[in-house]
């Protein structure tokens, strides 16, 4: 058994639809992605908090579209990256925010985003079973089929609702 695995069922997550004042001023605290720009505003974005705690631990904007939810971004916080990272896992339990926003519109789990690079393709794919697809539109498009998502959510446990419709 991997040691995030443990953390998981040790730590219970909660998930929250982000507000404006949740995402304003990330980009002066370490974040890499502008949260607030124009291009979100039409999404979903929720945060992922620690039972107990209000630190932000990561952000994800998904989007609604026809038969699937498209993930715009998603981002660990800063101080669960690199090898001093807090929490292992950050982005499994994001990516299983937008797959309960998937089932919840009736699209089985389905998601698709764009992968930023090849190496983020490959650990996609390794941590998570999502798949390349080869489109014109994005070199790195990925997907999350129906039979991977109830994996996905068994693993990384999430407390909280969506308040979806």
């Amino acid at each position: 058994m991997q040691l995030d695995i443990l953390v998981y069922k040790l730590t219970p997550c909660l998930v929250e639809v982000a507000t404006e004042d949740d995402i304003s001023g990330l980009s002066e605290k370490g974040w890499l992605f502008n949260w607030s720009d124009d291009s979100l505003k039409k999404t979903n974005i929720y945060k992922l908090l620690i039972k107990g705690d209000d630190h932000i631990q990561g952000l994800i904007s998904a989007e609604v579209v026809r038969g699937a939810v498209y993930i715009h971004l998603v981002e660990s916080a800063p101080h669960n990256l690199e090898e001093n990272k807090q929490y292992e896992g950050v982005g499994g339990h994001l990516f299983a925010i937008a797959i309960k926003l998937s089932i919840a519109n009736g699209f089985g789990g389905y998601v698709f985003f764009d992968a930023k690079n090849i190496k983020l393709v490959e650990h996609y794919a390794e941590r998570l079973g999502a798949t390349r697809v080869p489109v014109r539109i994005h070199d790195y498009r990925m997907e999350i089929l129906e039979d991977v998502a109830p994996k996905i959510i068994s693993k990384y446990t999430l407390e909280g609702d969506l308040n979806v419709e």
